[in-house]
């Protein structure tokens, strides 16, 4: 694979960005998309290391070393067949995928991984502007019909499998547009959501019928569904998020992450405001923001927050700080606890750890600060440090601490499938079948909150799954 010394020869160069300064000026991504040449000498550097592990770290199990060597000798075109084989929209990945794969890389042991991320984009990318990428037409249909509950990740990808195996397939969706917490969960500097409309006008082609502002159990019967399809598949996502239950945290200036999100890209989206913000316009400027929860969402918020002009932003996280590197021997392949420093992390922000949050400070209704308290972590267990008490002031602050599983009212109450002790509904991952026939879960709905594209291989193998208990046998790949 590649050029058997490349990786003695090139160093890891990573894609550039638009200063940060720049780049806070407006929503747009802000990668700099490196050239051709550069990119091949990248993928040069994928290494016949026998065992790629990358294989391992990759959770849709892309072929990468494959491609790679494909980009090396130029050939796009059949590098893009490679990604696509188990990759339905690489396009995604390639820009919000924490790339697990590259953690996993052989050359990871030494910190110089292939730059397997910015290739994979690169090269949906090109397939896109050359016109390589078209709807794929099943070569007959089955006469069987899917109902696709959920429009995320999971939702769209099993979507698509299931229209190039013949099937009939409506995907409904509760938001007015399509792509779940993709469109209105990601912010547009990460990923813009003309990429997410380009897929829908190619599986529209391919036979999906998108239905919007059509939540199940709400809007639409679920009887009604079983009554009219031969199958339901169940893929909408994870999204009862985890409440802060400290004094004042009732207080409007307390607003949950995906709230403030959700209104900013739907202003990108061009809504106005009384479709953006129904409960209210709920921004940053000029304030002190908090931000409680110190992952991508909690990240997200940040760069959402500097660009809307805020006074100062804070993340906090309970957990103690992670180590700057990770032991190797104790970790590689797997992926690493260490600390990462996103684009948002770059653009301002002040970040604690080993923060515990006492009460929301305020005079009922408007919120003035945060009283916290510093902690240790002894044998896995948390303990507050003595006289470490202190306050930060706050005119918002943003709930980013995680989802507890999807949520129960309306879907899952008419739908009466069984849930798993934490809360996800009960199904494995080799029949991906629920307690209920006929009906199907994949995606965050199933395994609990996770990531675009693990959700993307669960979309793909429930698809097999059901093209297979629908025909008795399938052509489709895991």
């Amino acid at each position: 694979m590649g050029k058997e010394t490349g990786f003695l020869e090139l160093d890891r160069r990573e894609r550039d960005y638009i200063a940060p300064e720049k780049r806070l000026e407006n929503y747009r991504e802000f990668v700099i998309e490196p050239p051709a040449e550069e990119l091949s000498a990248q993928a040069s550097r994928c290494m016949n290391c026998g065992i790629p592990y990358c294989h391992n770290g990759c959770p849709v199990n892309n072929i990468i070393p494959d491609w790679n060597h494909l980009v090396y000798e130029g050939d796009w075109k059949n590098a893009l067949t490679v990604l696509h084989s188990t990759n339905n929209f690489p396009e995604f990945t390639g820009r919000i995928c924490p790339a697990p794969c590259e953690a996993a890389c052989t050359l990871n042991i030494v910190d110089q991984p292939v730059t397997i991320k910015s290739i994979e984009c690169a090269i949906v990318d090109r397939g896109w502007k050359e016109g390589w990428i078209k709807p794929e037409m099943p070569q007959s249909q089955t006469g069987k019909s899917v109902a696709v509950i959920g429009s995320g990740p999971a939702g769209l990808a099993c979507a698509q499998q299931l229209a190039r195996a013949g099937h009939s397939v409506t995907v409904f969706e509760k938001n007015d547009r399509i792509g779940g917490l993709l469109r209105y969960g990601i912010p547009d500097f990460k990923m813009e959501k003309h990429l997410i409309n380009r897929r829908c006008q190619q599986m529209e082609a391919e036979g999906v019928t998108f239905k919007t502002s059509s939540e199940v159990g709400v809007e639409v019967s679920f009887k009604a569904l079983q009554e009219n399809f031969d199958a339901i598949v169940l893929s909408g996502g994870a999204e009862e998020a985890r409440q802060l239950e400290i004094p004042g945290a009732e207080m409007s200036g307390v607003r949950l992450a995906m709230e403030f999100l959700t209104q900013q890209n739907k202003r990108n989206a061009g809504d106005d405001e009384v479709r953006a913000a129904p409960r209210g316009t709920l921004t940053a400027t000029g304030k002190d923001v908090i931000v409680i929860g110190g992952g991508d969402t909690g990240s997200d918020c940040v760069g959402t927050s500097n660009r809307q002009g805020a006074k100062s932003v804070t993340q906090i996280e309970i957990l103690p700080k992670p180590p700057e590197h990770e032991d190797k021997a104790l970790t590689w392949p797997d992926w690493p606890m260490k600390l990462r420093t996103s684009s948002s992390h770059e653009e301002g922000v002040e970040r604690d750890w080993a923060v515990l949050t006492k009460r929301v400070v305020g005079d009922g209704e408007t919120v003035t600060g945060l009283e916290c308290v510093r902690i240790e972590w002894v044998e896995g267990r948390m303990q507050e440090i003595e006289g470490s008490e202190f306050t930060l002031p706050a005119d918002l602050i943003l709930l980013a601490m995680g989802f507890t599983g999807p949520k129960k009212r309306g879907l899952l109450e008419k739908a009466g499938v069984s849930l798993t002790d934490r809360g996800n509904v009960e199904a494995d991952t080799e029949s991906y079948a629920t307690s209920e026939p006929g009906v199907y879960a994949c995606g965050d709905m199933r395994r609990g909150q996770s990531l675009v594209v693990w959700a993307i291989r669960e979309g793909r193998q429930c698809a097999r799954a059901v093209d297979e208990a629908l025909m008795g046998v399938t052509d489709l790949p895991r």
